[in-house]
């Protein structure tokens, strides 16, 4: 632990070079998780926020839940056989408000349930979002496919669906809306794969997620951009102490001579690694989470506490390997060959 301080001091400005830029790096890493996270609620909070189960559509629907129309015999069996199944639709349209002004929607509507939303007829409940555009508990909102008038009667937290918000309405006022008799999609909490029923496919929340359009696309590009991010961190401590370590070839074959073991070696340079990371890492998750308070409100933004230790842990093992594998060519020093190279 010693030497290895007294290394990092006397060669401070390498090693603060090093711990730049994995505070870059890491920080880089964090707010592109934070993004990832915030689409992901902007995306589908309505489902994400769900707790584990199954989905089931139409196998005809060939994925696609707007396609998927469920029979009402066998939406009424499995309503009638898991207590709490759920039947629901959504579909995207819009609402007009008192200003003539037209805000894009996901209409959604389902049978009873302690899930969702139950809303009477001529009423709708909001994703709050739309509370910063200016609607407000009581106001009128219209359809061009509606005869009648909607009243707001209450907002809600985290109902996004396909980038819009959650409008949940009677299931009377969804079918004037779009004409649909039948239902599109069932939901049974706690149910496992397990649980099937003639005709229909069974989905998992991830699966069902990625039927979503752009979802699947939109996840999968910021996850490849943090894999290649943590990798490049370790490639970076890989090239470091590879450097480092060439040029101090003769110092190791003294420190050999003399009897200092290999292993000894290797834990100097795994401690000067962890004092690096861990500084780096402290000072981009403290700005990061900073960041996750001050983002402006229409940003898509969500960084967990778990999330940013999760991925610090990421960091310290990439970091670990990368530095034990630039090591492996101390264990191959002979002391008098390395002393002579040193002297050269």
């Amino acid at each position: 632990m010693n030497i290895a301080w007294k290394e990092i001091r006397k060669n401070k400005v390498r090693f603060m070079i090093l711990g730049s830029i994995i505070f870059l790096v890491s920080l880089l890493t964090f707010i592109i998780s934070g993004l990832a996270n915030g689409l992901s609620q902007d995306n589908a909070a309505l489902i994400n926020n769900l707790p584990n189960g199954q989905f089931y559509m139409t196998k005809d629907a060939e994925g696609s839940y707007n396609l998927s129309r469920i029979d009402q015999s066998i939406q009424h069996r499995v309503l009638s056989e898991q207590k709490n199944a759920v039947a629901f639709s959504m579909q995207m349209g819009f609402i007009i408000d008192d200003a003539n002004k037209q805000r894009s929607v996901t209409f959604f509507t389902s049978t009873h349930s302690n899930i969702f939303e139950n809303v009477k007829k001529g009423e709708i409940i909001l994703d709050s979002s739309l509370k910063n555009e200016g609607i407000r508990i009581g106001d009128t909102l219209t359809n061009n496919q509606f005869r009648g008038k909607f009243i707001v009667k209450a907002f809600v937290n985290q109902k996004k669906f396909s980038h819009a918000p959650v409008a949940f309405i009677n299931m009377d006022d969804y079918k004037e809306i779009f004409g649909a008799k039948d239902m599109q999609l069932l939901y049974i909490p706690g149910a496992d794969s397990d649980q099937k029923f003639a005709g229909l496919q069974t989905l998992s929340k991830k699966r069902f997620l990625n039927t979503i359009p752009s979802y699947k696309a939109e996840q999968m590009s910021l996850s490849m951009i943090v894999l290649f991010l943590v990798v490049i961190s370790g490639l970076l401590f890989a090239i470091f102490f590879y450097m480092m370590n060439v040029q101090k070839i003769g110092l190791y074959g003294i420190l050999k001579a003399i009897g200092l073991k290999t292993s000894t070696l290797f834990k100097m340079m795994w401690t000067q690694m962890i004092i690096i990371t861990f500084i780096a890492l402290a000072l981009s998750a403290v700005l990061s989470q900073v960041f996750n308070l001050i983002a402006p409100k229409g940003m898509p933004f969500h960084l967990t506490t778990e999330t940013t230790i999760l991925l610090s842990l990421v960091f310290i093992v990439i970091g670990f390997l990368g530095a034990t594998l630039s090591g492996f060519q101390i264990k191959k020093i002979e002391p008098m060959q390395a002393i002579q190279q040193g002297e050269m």
